[in-house]
């Protein structure tokens, strides 16, 4: 394994809180968390074997660009992505970390995956099909996959740690966290998902689809948290080959479901290797879909 590649870390120093498909969360103190963005992916709710060169540093990287970017709509939890400002015993694991680790306020989370979408593709396209809704929104007949909604869709689910998310309706999440808190979330996201994909559509990406995870910070802020707007929460299309009607190409790890779809594999842990050139096709879509937003090389 190359010292690009980070599968999993491990920081004597600092409690693990827990590890996740992609990221290490580890407790720095009362009021910081340590997320560390590995290279890990996951498929089909199976995290694969098979890392993904520098998509940890790309995860980071491009948060840390959403983060800036979108201040002025909603706060979100971080404090640093640079190790020199972190403690000891984070800068002592530099060499590891190293463009990959974001120092966050801690928050209370809310038990919802905040979805927006924005295309009909991928389960809502599933839907629409069997139903003519999409997560309890009924929407106009004769659309194509890959369509444009006529406006986002906020389709929330549940969040899990393991296993697959499940869509639950704007009722449920009221019964959950309220009806102001339900209210608060779906503005904050729809407004996220707006500016980020007529920023996107300017450079040259659609953003089909998104997912915002958000919490309240000590002072009862509202706050954005974990990644955004990444390949991984996203579907990245590229919009000179956009053409409604069928599956899109994508700067996502929908390179890697598709291959997977290939195989004689039921979709059940453990998740099959995936073969080199795939692994190092899937890094390059990362890197240009940073490139591309943010108008730098990584």
């Amino acid at each position: 394994m190359s010292a690009a590649t980070l599968l999993q870390t491990s920081l004597d120093e600092l409690p693990l809180l827990r590890r996740g498909k992609v990221r290490d969360v580890y407790s720095v103190d009362d009021d910081r968390l340590l997320i560390v963005a590995t290279d890990r992916i996951s498929a089909f709710d199976c995290v694969l074997p098979t890392p993904i060169e520098r998509k940890g540093e790309v995860l980071t990287a491009l948060s840390e660009f959403w983060f800036g970017k979108l201040g002025h709509v909603v706060a979100n939890h971080l404090i640093s992505t640079n190790i020199e400002d972190m403690p000891e015993s984070i800068r002592s694991h530099s060499e590891t970390l190293a463009h990959r680790a974001m120092l966050v306020k801690r928050s209370e989370v809310f038990p919802v995956e905040c979805v927006v979408r924005g295309y009909l593709v991928g389960s809502g396209w599933k839907d629409y099909k069997r139903t003519g809704d999409v997560c309890g929104h009924k929407l106009p007949e004769g659309l194509r996959e890959s369509d444009q909604l006529p406006q986002p869709l906020f389709t929330p689910s549940t969040k899990a740690e393991e296993g697959h998310d499940e869509n639950i309706t704007e009722d449920q999440v009221k019964a959950l966290i309220g009806e102001e808190n339900t209210k608060l979330l779906r503005d904050a996201s729809l407004r996220l998902y707006s500016e980020a994909r007529d920023y996107a559509r300017q450079r040259g990406i659609i953003i089909a689809d998104t997912k915002f995870e958000f919490g309240r910070d000590k002072n009862g802020t509202l706050t954005l948290i974990d990644e955004v707007l990444t390949p991984d929460s996203s579907r990245f299309w590229p919009a000179d080959a956009y053409e409604p009607g069928r599956s899109q190409p994508s700067f996502d790890k929908q390179f890697v479901r598709d291959y997977l779809e290939t195989l004689d594999w039921d979709k059940k842990p453990p998740a099959p290797a995936i073969p080199p050139e795939v692994a190092k096709a899937t890094t390059a879509r990362y890197l240009e879909a940073y490139r591309l937003l943010t108008g730098k090389e990584l």
